[in-house]
């Protein structure tokens, strides 16, 4: 089984970016769709992404107080992806299972507290 799937050809070229776009559309869709944190999250970045171009007064620091919100969501959809492999690999209660998803967990919490770093080192900076 293995082996078929590595000696299959693998699509090139726009073919593949086409693909991966709607791998990438899909996943978008199932973690809004599936992941309340991941709605709030959104709704948090439709607030500080615009304020944040709004108050940052060079690009440096627009970019600054817009990255580390969409870096929320990233990890956010990094730590989906753990939680559901987690709970498809088994529902049973498991120390490594639940390590997983507090390391995950751990993740976005800290990807939190950078957003909240990096906008008080540039509002209050100044």
């Amino acid at each position: 089984m293995e082996a078929d799937l590595l000696d299959r050809p693998k699509p090139r070229g726009v073919l593949r970016v086409l693909r991966a776009a709607g791998a990438s559309w899909r996943g978008l869709v199932g973690a809004f769709r599936a992941e309340a944190a991941f709605r709030q999250e959104l709704a948090l970045a439709a607030v500080v992404i615009p304020l944040g171009l709004w108050l940052g007064h060079t690009g440096v620091e627009r970019a600054l107080l817009v990255a580390p919100m969409l870096l929320v969501l990233v990890v956010e959809l990094v730590n989906s992806a753990i939680e559901a492999t987690v709970d498809r690999i088994g529902m049973e209660r498991h120390v490594l299972a639940g390590l997983a998803k507090d390391i995950g967990s751990a993740a976005v919490f800290v990807s939190f507290i950078l957003l909240g770093a990096v906008w008080a080192l540039v509002l209050f900076g100044r």
